[in-house]
């Protein structure tokens, strides 16, 4: 289904440690709007979606945002690779440091494990799509909060690029959501299948 290509969507290329931005950014691969609960999500609802189109963007969208797991991977790799213990002790980084020496471990900012309670998959194709957009919403509030705090450019230019493909998944979401609706009863297009209603 799938083909690999062995290099990041976008280039990642960060020269000096800071295991402080490192804990901020992480929680975008394992906090609760991260690119991992992200991809889990999209390519778990796809199973229960009525119709090929919207299947396909759920598929694309879940395996983009794979690739943006891989990007902040290698961010907070880059950015912890080189860091002595002095470090992290300075940074807040030792905690993790303990549990995980620099291995990508999947966490949020704060220190609480990536958690399925994150993946919101409900069956029905209106819940799932506003799950969807609301996903990539607070995923862009994320990256703008992070681009707030970090003014390294080399750590900022990935960043906007993953915000910007954040704007466009709500985009594909809202347009499958059109679908979904042009799909269904018009007159209680909120119901997938009106016959439960009688």
């Amino acid at each position: 289904m799938w083909i690999y290509e062995k290099k990041l969507e976008f280039p990642v290329k960060i020269g000096k440690t800071d295991p402080a931005t490192a804990q901020l950014i992480m929680s975008q691969l394992g906090g609760p709007d991260g690119e991992l609960a992200a991809s889990t999500r999209y390519l778990s609802q796809r199973y229960s979606m009525p119709w090929n189109e919207i299947k396909g963007t759920l598929t694309d969208v879940g395996t983009e945002e794979l690739a943006h797991a891989e990007m902040i991977a290698s961010i907070v790799h880059q950015l912890t690779k080189n860091m002595t213990p002095e470090q992290a002790k300075k940074s807040g980084f030792d905690k993790y440091f303990v549990d995980h020496t620099v291995g990508i471990y999947p966490v949020s900012a704060g220190g609480i494990p990536l958690d399925a309670k994150y993946i919101g998959v409900k069956g029905d194709v209106i819940a799932d799509l506003n799950e969807d957009l609301a996903a990539e919403q607070k995923a862009r509030v994320s990256y703008d909060n992070l681009l707030r705090l970090i003014d390294d450019p080399d750590i900022r230019e990935p960043l906007k690029f993953l915000r910007a493909r954040e704007i466009v998944h709500y985009q594909r979401f809202g347009e499958a959501l059109r679908v979904a609706q042009e799909n269904m009863d018009c007159r209680n297009f909120y119901a997938v299948n009106p016959s439960f209603d009688k």
